[in-house]
């Protein structure tokens, strides 16, 4: 098990996740809401509830690789795991992410 103490910080990895931009709208999947939340799991895994904006999404494989681009060197082992309920709506998109999506021209 991994001691806890030097376990990167969730605010770290968090921050981190803001470099993963969803292919589709070209916003990070922090700030588009898909991400739901980090935590360690006993083993010191660092586990990612993350969903996408619909399940039928083809690009799981391209958000997991840059998932893991991006924190693979703030932990030593990772998971994903996809959550479909609650649903994402543009309700979770962040005030940052919605200046962006107006930046790209969507009206929202």
């Amino acid at each position: 098990m991994s001691d806890v103490a030097a376990q990167t910080p969730l605010e770290d990895i968090e921050e981190a996740l803001k470099e993963v931009i969803d292919p589709e709208l070209g916003i990070n999947i922090v700030d588009l809401g898909l991400l739901y939340g980090l935590h360690y799991a006993e083993d010191g895994a660092l586990i990612i509830d993350m969903t996408l904006t619909t399940a039928a999404c083809p690009l799981t494989d391209v958000l997991e690789e840059q998932v893991g681009q991006n924190i693979g060197t703030m932990v030593d082992e990772w998971r994903l795991n996809w959550v479909w309920m609650p649903p994402w709506g543009p309700e979770k998109i962040t005030d940052d992410g919605r200046e962006q999506m107006r930046a790209l021209g969507f009206n929202i």
